[in-house]
């Protein structure tokens, strides 16, 4: 007898610049999940690099991302995705039926220094821990 087949839940963040909150919440789920959710990040309009107080916010919290590339938002990801979650992308964001889709408003990084980017990855961290227990233990 065969074990049944069980695939493992997508998500998707999606920000305009993927320069600093969708990069944040995606190293958090993929820090806290231990590889047992696949995490993708992408932007609307995908900024250069990502934001430096973002890499310093994220390090402060034990995790590097300092090797991550803004990457642009396609119709693909959000298909391969079980949740998108958007984070002040507007219309940008393609919507397909049969997915879950959140929107968390949360205070744009770009631009700002690393004392204004600390509430932020914390806001990000605590709606994260929650998502992740609600995927992994459904």
């Amino acid at each position: 007898m065969s074990e049944p087949v069980t695939t493992k839940p997508s998500v998707l963040f999606v920000c305009v610049h993927n320069a600093g909150r969708s990069q944040m919440a995606a190293a958090f789920l993929t820090h806290l999940s231990q590889g047992r959710i696949e995490v993708r990040s992408a932007g609307s309009a995908p900024a250069d690099a990502v934001n430096p107080a973002v890499i310093e916010a994220m390090k402060e919290a034990g995790i590097d991302i300092s090797v991550e590339i803004p990457k642009v938002l396609t119709t693909e990801a959000v298909q391969a995705s079980d949740v998108v979650i958007t984070m002040g992308c507007g219309d940008a964001c393609p919507v397909f039926p049969g997915k879950q889709y959140l929107d968390w408003k949360l205070e744009d990084p770009a631009g700002q220094g690393i004392d204004a980017v600390r509430p932020i990855r914390d806001q990000i961290e605590a709606r994260v821990r929650v998502l992740s227990a609600e995927l992994l233990f459904r």
